[in-house]
C-alpha cells in the first residue's frame, strides 16, 4: 500500500476508534495533534470524498437517536481496506522513528512523552 498524505492518514486515525461525523473528525485531529493541525472543511470533505470513493471508509447507514444528534450530519467508518491502510502507514511512522531513535534524533518513547508534558 502506498504512503498515505498527512491529511488522509489523519482523517484515517480519527475513525481508527469508531464511526465519527464529519466535526468529530475535525475535533479528533486537533485533540490528538495537541492543535498544531486544524483540519478546515474543505480539506476534511475533499479528503472524505476521495476516501469514499476508494472505498476506504464508507458512511454508516446507523444512526443516532435524532433527539441526541442532528439528522442531517453523515457518519463514516473504516471499511476494512481503511483498517489495513491505516495500520500500514502507522508502521511506517513507527519505523522511520525507530530509524530517528538510532540516529539520536529522539529519545525513547517514554522520554519523549515525559517531556511533552513537561512544556
Amino acid at each position: 500500500m502506498p504512503p498515505l498524505s498527512p491529511a488522509v492518514f489523519h482523517v484515517l486515525l480519527a475513525l481508527a476508534d469508531g464511526e465519527r461525523h464529519g466535526y468529530a473528525i475535525m475535533q479528533d485531529v486537533a485533540e490528538n495533534t495537541g492543535g498544531r493541525i486544524k483540519m478546515g472543511p474543505g480539506t476534511l470533505y475533499g479528503t472524505i470524498k476521495r476516501l469514499l470513493q476508494v472505498r476506504i471508509i464508507e458512511e454508516s447507514e446507523e444512526r443516532p437517536d435524532p433527539e441526541l444528534d442532528d439528522e442531517r450530519r453523515r457518519y463514516y467508518r473504516l471499511t476494512a481496506l481503511g483498517q489495513r491502510a491505516v495500520r500500514a502507514e502507522a508502521l511506517r511512522y513507527a519505523e522511520m522513528a525507530e530509524v530517528a531513535r538510532r540516529k539520536r534524533l529522539i529519545g525513547k518513547p517514554a522520554r519523549a512523552a515525559h517531556a511533552r508534558g513537561a512544556m
